[in-house]
Order: structure tokens, then C-alpha cells, then sequence
């Protein structure tokens, strides 16, 4: 190896190794990070709290409460005496939901009228809402059919007419982990890279070093690569890091290739390591460097499809996402864990990232020997 190479990557470790606050956060901050989002940014809506007011009082209330006690979404924890009580708890926020019988419910059921119910939904949370309205549906349906066939004395699946039969691929259980921690590999990888990159150069300024390295014989490009080289090792690191946890923890299954995976994160690498260089060439201080590397940062959270799914953004923001490179590392992830498919599957992705790694790590080549100058 270059020897002058191998003397700068040896100092920007020292400089890691010296800082033990820093480097417990580049290596702990992930597990932190999983382990949160991991449990927390998941659209998984289990045994929302639901009151019920029934002014029937017979064997078919009970029995509608009891189908709605049994689905994994509802989870009746309270019996009120008005539908004014069910208002109160719905204003304080105990329950999501309430489920109101009237009286005569039953014996619209024994003539064979239709019997209404009324399901309130707390609608401040369009997500849970969103969710409590459909499976409240749901599980309605379910009890007419059972009601209908438990009248008619028949199947009456049997009547014929249109069976729609659902099949979910790939993540048959419609899990959210299974959504949610391959992206978050991309997130963390973009998030430490550029944070982290950021200070590499504005340090060496701030300690008056940086003047040291101009007059040696180092060339610029070894200068570059003997500082990001460290990073990355710290960032693979850290990706198996999370890889494993959400593996062995979030029973998330690995269907693709892991050395395809290895290779799309260093190209993913590249782009944010440069962006991190750019930022440490342009700013003054390490606070500076940091606030820029923030406003990177959170654009990209919002704009990749992470948290929001990128077709239910406006035309604008949908085609601002497409300057945002974990947008496409974000369907590379997926696609390999989730789905367990080779390159060919997300060819334009790669090629996208190519073409971002070669202007980002120009840009920020350019720049950094500019400051130097």
C-alpha cells in the first residue's frame, strides 16, 4: 500500500481512537437508532382501546362485542353507560374507538332486518384511524356472513358470485419491520457518513494542522482517501452491525445476496462520504459543518420514501426525491432483503447511484483541493 496512504489513514484512526465519546456514538448510535425506530416507526396497528355502550343487552350484542374483542386490532377496555361517557373518553384520549349498540339491535336481528351499529373513530391520527376504520369493517362483515349463514342453514360462499382471494408476496404477514429495518441501514449509513465526514477537514483547520499536511509531500487524492477510508470501515461496521440485530432480533428475514448488498452500500458509501468531504471543505467550524450536515440530512429523511410512501407526495416533492440518493438505496434495500432479487431488478437504481457517486466525489474533490490552495 501507497505508504503515505497508509500514514494518513493510520492518523485519522488515531484522531477516532483519541475520541472515545465519538466513537461510542458511531458505534452505539445504530443499535440505538434500530432499537427505536425498530419498535416505533411501524404502522402496525394492534388492540386499540375501544369503549362500548350497548343498549341492548342481549345475546346478539354480546355476541357482536365478542367478534370485535377477538380481532387482534380492538381491544375492549371500556363498558360505558352513555354515548356523552364514550364523548368524554374520547376527548381525554383512553380510547381510540367506541362501538355503540342500540336498543332493539337484537331483535332486528331475530326478524331478519337489518340492524345498524355505529363505530366511532378517534380521527386525529389519520393513520390509526385509517386502520380502525378498515378492520372495523372487516370484522362487521365477517359477523353478517356468519349471521346470514347461521339463518339461511347454508354455506353461502357456495352461492356463487365474486371471490376476491388476496396474495401478499414477499412479506405475506404485512409486517412493518420487514418494511422498515432494511431502510433504516440506508438512513443510519447516510446519517453517521455525512455527519461524522463532515468534521474531518474543519478539524484539522480548527487545530491548526491542516497547514501541516499542505506542505508535506501527500498528494490530495491520498489526502481523501486516507480520510474516508476509516469511515468507511467504521460504516460496514456499523452495517452489519444493524444487519445482524435486525436479523436476529425483528426476525426480519435475508433473502438476497449479501455481497450484492456489501457492493450497493459502497456505492451508496460514496455518495455520502462526499457529501460529507464537501461540507468539511466549505465549512469554517465544526458547529458550521454540523448545521450543514443536518440540513442534508433531514431533506433526505422526509423526501426518500421513508417515512411516507413517495406516491401519496405532491408532483413537486416526488420530483425533487429524485436528487435525494437514499431514494434509490432505500428500493436497492428492500429489494435485496425483502425481496430477495438480483441486480437486474433495480438496474436504474444502481446506475442512479453511479452517477451521483462520480459528481458528489468530483464536486467534493474539486472543493477540497481548492481549500487547500
Amino acid at each position: 500500500m501507497n505508504r503515505r496512504l497508509f500514514a494518513i489513514m493510520r492518523k485519522e484512526f488515531i484522531h477516532i481512537l483519541r475520541d472515545p465519546r465519538t466513537l461510542v456514538v458511531m458505534l452505539v448510535m445504530p443499535v440505538v437508532e434500530l432499537i427505536l425506530l425498530g419498535y416505533t416507526a411501524t404502522t402496525d396497528i394492534r388492540h386499540l382501546h375501544v369503549a362500548v355502550y350497548d343498549a341492548d343487552h342481549t345475546a346478539q350484542s354480546r355476541q357482536l362485542i365478542d367478534a370485535y374483542n377477538a380481532s387482534d386490532y380492538f381491544k375492549i377496555s371500556n363498558y360505558v353507560q352513555s354515548e356523552g361517557e364514550m364523548a368524554t373518553l374520547l376527548d381525554r384520549g383512553d380510547i381510540r374507538a367506541g362501538l355503540v349498540i342500540p336498543a332493539g339491535y337484537g331483535d332486528n336481528l331475530v326478524k331478519g332486518a337489518t340492524a345498524q351499529v355505529a363505530f366511532v373513530i378517534d380521527g386525529s391520527d389519520p393513520s390509526v384511524a385509517t386502520t380502525a376504520f378498515a378492520a372495523s369493517q372487516s370484522v362487521g362483515q365477517a359477523l353478517n356472513t356468519q349471521i346470514i349463514q347461521q339463518r339461511l342453514g347454508i354455506d353461502v360462499t357456495s352461492l356463487g358470485g365474486v371471490d376476491v382471494r388476496p396474495r401478499v408476496w414477499y412479506n405475506p404477514d404485512l409486517r412493518s419491520a420487514n418494511y422498515m429495518i432494511p431502510a433504516l441501514i440506508g438512513l443510519i449509513l447516510q446519517f453517521l457518513t455525512i455527519l461524522f465526514t463532515a468534521q474531518t477537514i474543519v478539524r484539522e483547520r480548527e487545530q491548526g494542522t491542516i497547514e501541516q499536511l499542505v506542505v508535506t509531500p501527500i498528494k490530495a487524492w491520498e489526502l481523501v482517501v486516507g480520510k474516508l477510508i476509516p469511515y468507511v470501515v467504521i460504516a460496514f461496521f456499523d452495517l452489519a452491525e444493524v444487519l445482524v440485530i435486525g436479523v436476529l432480533w425483528f426476525d426480519v428475514p435475508m433473502h438476497g445476496s449479501l455481497v450484492l448488498l456489501a457492493g450497493e452500500s459502497l456505492l451508496f458509501l460514496l455518495t455520502t462520504l462526499g457529501l460529507g468531504l464537501f461540507i468539511s471543505s466549505s465549512a469554517k467550524t465544526q458547529q458550521e459543518a454540523f448545521l450543514l450536515a443536518m440540513m442534508i440530512n433531514l431533506p433526505g429523511i422526509f423526501l426518500s420514501g421513508f417515512f411516507f410512501p413517495l406516491e401519496a407526495m405532491p408532483p413537486a416533492f416526488q420530483a425533487l426525491s429524485y436528487l435525494i440518493p437514499l431514494r434509490y438505496m432505500l428500493i436497492i434495500l428492500r429489494s435485496i432483503v425483502v425481496k430477495g432479487v438480483g441486480l437486474d431488478a433495480f438496474r436504474d437504481q444502481t446506475l442512479a447511484l453511479v452517477i451521483f457517486a462520480i459528481v458528489i466525489m468530483t464536486a467534493a474533490s474539486l472543493r477540497f483541493k481548492k481549500s487547500l490552495e
